[in-house]
């Protein structure tokens, strides 16, 4: 039996902070997406045995892309008020065991991969990838909100590989609806650093949007929601989906009366609302393929 000391509770609180897993936001925006491919996939509740392996592979992935993430930004997060107390930047853990983190969580997602079919296996290749290389698009990329939105969506062609054994074009609609999703949410992450990313020189969408970043999000969103109508439309799904997407609407308008101001604090308030727009659109999905 294994008995923690103090010392070893506060490393393991440390790994938590660098993974993110004590701010489960980024979690939940990239399972939402995942769970629209799945049930779109099944058209309707997924084999219990590829939900419990999205779901986990969800959680470690998204904490080993934080542990990456931190270790590729190391310097630039010292001059970024929003990171500068992070675990890595403040030296409470090495360069090392943050690669160590990444690595052993990656692993385990992996093995998690494994499990599913031939298809989706080589799908989890290129996911890895795009988690591992999305940090480095922030050096030279002007909008690496729109790479961020390609790994993050991923786990929908994955979905539809593990579920019917190949990828259809709805789930590269599916993706593609998520990159403006993604961009539109990540913008708004994007204007509460712009400030210090304009110091630094890191690219963001706030930055290359300028002026007119707040209209750019609200036409993401606009894309975002009409991409999945025709979704919906296209697989011919029931009522409660199209209501998702009425409520989705009144979200996304809703995050217009917080960022029009770009006040850095309501910006950040309206990037962690969108976990609600994402749950609001798997309401509906879910309802809408059981009882179409």
């Amino acid at each position: 039996m294994i008995v923690l000391n103090d010392a070893m509770l506060e490393k393991l609180k440390l790994y938590a902070q660098l993974t993110r897993l004590d701010k489960p936001i980024g979690i939940l925006l990239l399972l939402w997406p995942t769970l629209w491919g799945l049930w779109l996939a099944a058209r309707g509740m997924p084999p219990l045995k590829e939900l419990v392996i999205f779901i986990a592979g969800t959680v470690l992935m998204r904490s080993a892309g934080c542990a990456i993430n931190d270790y590729a930004d190391r310097d630039f997060d010292k001059h970024v008020e929003r990171t500068v107390n992070r675990p890595l930047t403040s030296g409470q853990i090495s360069g090392k065991e943050a690669v160590a983190v990444a690595v052993f969580l990656a692993v385990l997602a992996g093995g998690l991969a494994l499990m599913l079919n031939a298809t989706a296996i080589q799908l989890a290749f290129v996911a890895a990838f795009l988690a591992g290389s999305y940090p480095l698009f922030k050096r030279f990329f002007a909008i690496p909100q729109a790479y961020l939105g390609i790994a993050f969506g991923f786990g929908i062609p994955m979905a539809f590989a593990a579920i019917r054994g190949e990828v259809p074009a709805l789930a590269w609609w599916l993706l593609i609806a998520n990159v403006f999703w993604t961009v539109a949410y990540d913008t708004e992450y994007a204007m509460v650093d712009k400030p210090d990313d304009l110091k630094i020189g890191i690219k963001t969408s706030a930055i290359t949007f300028g002026d007119h970043d707040v209209a750019a999000v609200m036409v993401c969103y606009a894309i975002f929601l009409i991409i999945m109508a025709w979704v919906g439309l296209s697989e011919a799904l029931a009522w409660p989906y199209f209501i998702g997407l009425a409520v989705a609407a009144g979200i996304a308008l809703y995050h217009y009366t917080l960022i029009k101001n770009r006040d850095r604090a309501l910006c950040f308030k309206a990037f962690l609302h969108n976990h609600w727009l994402g749950l609001t659109v798997f309401v509906g999905t879910m309802l809408g393929c059981s009882a179409s």
